[in-house]
């Protein structure tokens, strides 16, 4: 099990709120103590001006660092932290109980609930992350999603050689280690868990423990025929 430890999948020396992390071992177990941490930490600073047009529900419970830029036609649901020097752009969807780091983008029509982001996460192009751990300099490509729900509704357990680790938690999206990226329209199955600086090609299905320096792909191959003449059929 040493390699789910969370230093296996993020650098925390740099990250301002690196006690997210405090009561864990396993990179997961953040997720389920998300909620204590977010009543626990002072919320309702703002230290950014945000324009016209921005939503913000439970603002008592939102805080917003330096220097963010938050566009007209962001929503943004508390409780949340974002970090100083991030871009919440227009059509961002911030659902409530996301912490994230400094220099993140989420971007127009991106999704997120119940995550953590590390520092300098990209997530700018119609993107779902749900109840994920997002590591340093994590990019996911136009179109990526995070699957965190089960079909039969079961608990989520992460399949590993033919292994089965318990999670105890219904949902879970993904853990993506720091420097990883993932190509457009790549989908993640729930309770994927990605090692750091790994390279996931686009519009392929990932699943199961991907270890770190490792690249995915499909072995599907495109295929173009030549012309046929349909009007003899």
């Amino acid at each position: 099990m040493e390699k789910y430890l969370i230093n296996e999948f993020f650098d925390l020396r740099e990250y301002a709120l690196a006690q997210v992390f405090e009561e864990c071992q396993y990179a997961w177990e953040a997720l389920a103590f998300l909620e204590k941490f977010l009543a626990e930490v002072p919320l309702g600073k703002i230290e950014c001006e945000l324009p016209e047009g921005v939503t913000l529900l439970n603002r008592e419970k939102i805080s917003i660092g330096k220097g963010t830029i938050v566009e007209p036609g962001a929503f943004i649901r508390g409780p949340c932290v974002i970090g100083e020097n991030c871009e919440i752009r227009h059509g961002a969807y911030v659902r409530g109980y996301v912490v994230s780091g400094n220099d993140c983008i989420i971007g127009n029509s991106s999704e997120i609930k119940s995550s953590i982001l590390l520092n300098g996460v990209c997530v700018a192009h119609f993107n779902y992350v749900g109840d994920s751990i997002l590591g340093n300099r994590v990019n996911l490509g136009a179109g990526v999603k995070l699957a965190n729900l089960r079909l039969d509704n079961q608990t989520i357990q992460i399949s590993d050689a033919g292994q089965k680790i318990p999670t105890n938690l219904k949902k879970l999206g993904a853990i993506i280690g720091d420097d990883s990226h993932f190509g457009c329209n790549a989908v993640t199955n729930p309770g994927t868990v990605v090692g750091k600086e790994v390279f996931c090609y686009p519009c392929i299905t990932v699943g199961g423990y991907i270890p770190p320096n490792a690249k995915v792909r499909s072995t599907q191959k495109m295929v173009v025929q030549e012309y046929v003449d349909r009007s003899c059929f």
